[in-house]
């Protein structure tokens, strides 16, 4: 602390997260009795802390600043309740005295990067400044910064003396300190100008809560001129603040003013729990095992508590810390299983819960749009991930998928849909998987500039994208995302650009993208009561251009796209079947025959063409046999031969198990390749059948062992069955005569 003459100034240094700074705090401020508080944070939220007091305020909570015109440009300043400043903003707003946030305001520091005069420069990773806390710890032979402070400080029940001793030590760690970098030396010279002001009107003893490390350059003098110099013409921006709920895990991250913490659930129970912090963390532990149902029992909760202290003393600490704990409960809670301990350090030491800010604090029009409607739908955010099956038969589970989509058009992921919603056939059900993150807060921010509501913002955006799509598979994804966001505005307008680019656009594999969206916009748009005619209408055109300008499409490719062709040809029979137009499916499967047949066609294609029309149930097993002999003959290529096999055995491996010819015809092929022909092709032959299970290459295994079990002289005699007599009788004496051999009078 210092003071100067005609009023006192008191600096209180603490770490921006701590209970036994926040204690120190509270009892330094209730002995001091102060006329004005001066904290470190933005200055544009001074007319917000009263709202510090409002009964609806629930920590964690952060203040939001962001730049009105970029809000992707923002910085919170998180409050727990064991945050030094969070007690002494509730210390004054209660006493009605006058408090006020110092720090460098944010109008100059969110100026944009490129902006001439940004002042802000990046710190130096070795600079003592980033992490304090760790030169202090190794000063004192630790390791870990963290646990050393929590010792020293967080566990204190007497804070007397304590600043002092922070004081002294940060100004040991500046000593040798040059000058700060500019960002630095602009924050201390505005929060040194703030103690002047307050000076200037006559409050006697000023109370200054900030970061340890700015301690002495707060409480040394300095000739008011410098730092008038050196905040003079400072770059300026429009900016806007409000508060926005918090969570636990967020304290861990690095914003606004610097520090996190590691064990913020530990923290807080520090502050709720002064008097037995260890018998009840232990008791906490064990109660969260049972709900998992796990084995915890009373007395070895005392076991516990027991071991933890011997710890710390046969560590020479003179509390038990959250180590000791730690290890305790890892040692007789948990069986030596370091398992449950994740769940321990996710559930308890960081904690979960998510805070509550008044209804009536400054927030942008989608913000309290999106906020009724969550309360509506009873769709409360939470920050714990929780699974949200909708059946969109219901009104309400239609409801709340039709937000939950349109706030994934607006880039707000408080929900992701699940893959297996994305896959499955059916059009009924949807499986969120919900998380409320508070950065959202940036994003809804973001999103009130395409409009008030969450349907307003959804259409503004979704028109704002297809303006500039340069894309049709763009425009189609638009499209399917639009239905089932239920945006007859948006939906217009896309149909529009889609119509217009499918109009124009001659190049096929582009609309091999898009062909598949179409046809799961008319699947959606039925489930959702949307008119599909339109749409089908577009797909049914965009169809007939595919089917021209497919052979041409695949010809001509290399390997990497001759992969990406096949599964464009695999999603376009999907999405043909999707539609279920008989005419479609038969002019689909004619196309398909063309690949098929078509040598100038990727092997990989033809093979995958073969394959789609076995899917189909248009292949018979004689034309199977042909087909593969020709394909795997000794003739083509090796390489060649290797592609079309595995275009065709891709797939469900039922389809080609009872394929006695594919099997011998690959029998074949194999034993007819040369030694390095076979070393040469075997590692594409085993990616071939790489995505088949054990069980189903041990069945083909099995089919190709049966195939040469078969006795020789029974296939010799099959064959001979085969042939036609007197055919062969007209033969045999034109190669006597080639051979020069007499025939029998037999033949």
């Amino acid at each position: 602390m210092s003071a100067e003459p005609g009023a006192a100034v008191h600096v209180l240094g603490v770490r921006h997260h701590g209970p036994g700074s926040a204690r120190g705090v509270r009892g330094a401020l209730e002995k001091l009795q102060p006329d004005v508080v001066l904290i470190e944070g933005p200055p544009e939220a001074d007319e917000l802390l009263a709202l510090a007091a409002h009964a609806e305020m629930k920590p964690p909570v952060a203040l939001l600043i962001y730049a009105a015109e970029e809000p992707s440009r923002a910085v919170f300043y998180p409050f727990a309740v064991f945050s030094p400043e969070w007690q002494a903003i509730q210390y004054a707003v209660t006493r009605s005295l006058p408090v006020r946030f110092i720090d460098l305001p944010q109008t100059h520091q969110l100026v944009p990067p490129e902006a001439e005069g940004t002042p802000l420069a990046p710190e130096p990773e070795d600079s003592p400044r980033v992490d304090p806390l760790g030169a202090l710890a190794r000063a004192a032979g630790h390791e870990d910064g963290e646990r050393w402070w929590e010792h020293l400080i967080e566990q204190r029940q007497d804070a007397e003396g304590v600043f002092e001793a922070v004081l002294e030590a940060m100004s040991a760690l500046r000593e040798d300190e040059k000058e700060p970098p500019p960002r630095e030396a602009l924050r201390e010279a505005h929060m040194r100008r703030c103690i002047r002001q307050a000076k200037k009107e006559g409050f006697q003893k000023i109370a200054v809560v900030c970061g340890a490390w700015h301690g002495p350059a707060l409480a040394k003098p300095r000739p008011a001129r410098e730092d008038d110099a050196l905040l003079k013409g400072l770059p300026k921006t429009k900016v806007a603040a409000t508060w926005v709920p918090w969570t636990y895990d967020r304290l861990g991250w690095r914003s606004g003013y610097g520090a996190g913490v590691d064990s913020p659930g530990w923290y807080a129970h520090l502050w709720l729990t002064p008097e037995r912090p260890v018998s009840t963390w232990a008791a906490r532990i064990a109660h969260l095992l049972r709900d998992e149902g796990l084995d915890a029992s009373s007395a070895s909760v005392i076991e516990t508590v027991r071991l933890a202290e011997a710890l710390a003393a046969l560590r020479e600490r003179n509390v038990v810390g959250l180590g000791e704990l730690r290890d305790a409960a890892l040692s007789v809670l948990c069986s030596g299983d370091a398992t449950p301990l994740a769940l321990i350090h996710q559930k308890l030491e960081v904690g979960t819960g998510l805070g509550e800010v008044p209804s009536d604090a400054p927030s942008v029009p989608l913000a309290r749009d999106l906020a009724a409607q969550q309360k509506a739908l009873r769709l409360a955010p939470s920050s714990e991930i929780k699974l949200q099956e909708l059946d969109l038969r219901k009104d309400l589970d239609r409801n709340r998928s039709r937000l939950l989509h349109r706030l994934s058009l607006l880039d707000i992921p408080w929900g992701t849909l699940g893959d297996d919603a994305r896959k499955t056939t059916g059009t009924f059900r949807e499986t969120w998987r919900l998380q409320w993150q508070p950065v959202l807060a940036v994003n809804v921010v973001e999103a009130s500039l395409f409009g008030n509501t969450v349907e307003l913002a959804a259409t503004g955006r979704v028109v704002a994208r297809a303006t500039d799509a340069a894309e049709l598979s763009t425009l189609t994804a638009l499209l399917e995302a639009s239905l089932l966001a239920e945006l007859p505005s948006a939906i217009d307008t896309v149909l529009s650009q889609v119509q217009a680019f499918s109009t124009r656009s001659a190049d096929v594999p582009k609309l091999l993208e898009a062909f598949p969206a179409l046809a799961q916009a008319v699947r959606y748009g039925s489930v959702r009561e949307t008119p599909t005619g339109p749409i089908l209408a577009i797909a049914e055109g965009l169809f007939e251009r595919i089917v021209i300008g497919l052979p041409g499409a695949c010809v001509s490719l290399d390997d990497d796209a001759a992969r990406q062709r096949r599964e464009q040809l695999r999603a376009m029979q999907a999405a043909v079947g999707l539609l279920e137009n008989k005419a479609q499916g038969e002019e689909w499967a004619e196309a398909l025959d063309g690949l098929v047949h078509r040598d100038a066609v990727h092997g990989l294609i033809r093979g995958a063409a073969l394959r789609l029309r076995l899917e189909l149930g248009l292949v018979r097993n004689e034309d199977l046999s042909t087909l593969a002999q020709k394909a795997l003959s000794p003739a083509v290529p090796p390489a060649e031969a290797a592609a079309w096999l595995e275009g065709l055995i891709a797939g469900n491996a039922l389809l080609l198990l009872h394929r006695t010819e594919l099997w011998a015809a690959l029998d074949g092929w194999l034993c007819g390749l040369s030694r390095e022909a076979f070393v040469e092709q075997l590692p594409l032959v085993r990616r071939a059948f790489s995505d088949f299970s054990a069980a189903e290459r041990r069945a083909m295994a099995e089919r190709i062992r049966d195939l040469a079990r078969a006795p020789t002289a029974e296939r010799s005699e099959a064959k001979r069955e085969e042939l036609d007599q007197e055919r062969v009788a007209k033969v045999l004496p034109v190669l006597s005569l080639l051979l020069g051999v007499k025939l029998d009078e037999t033949h």
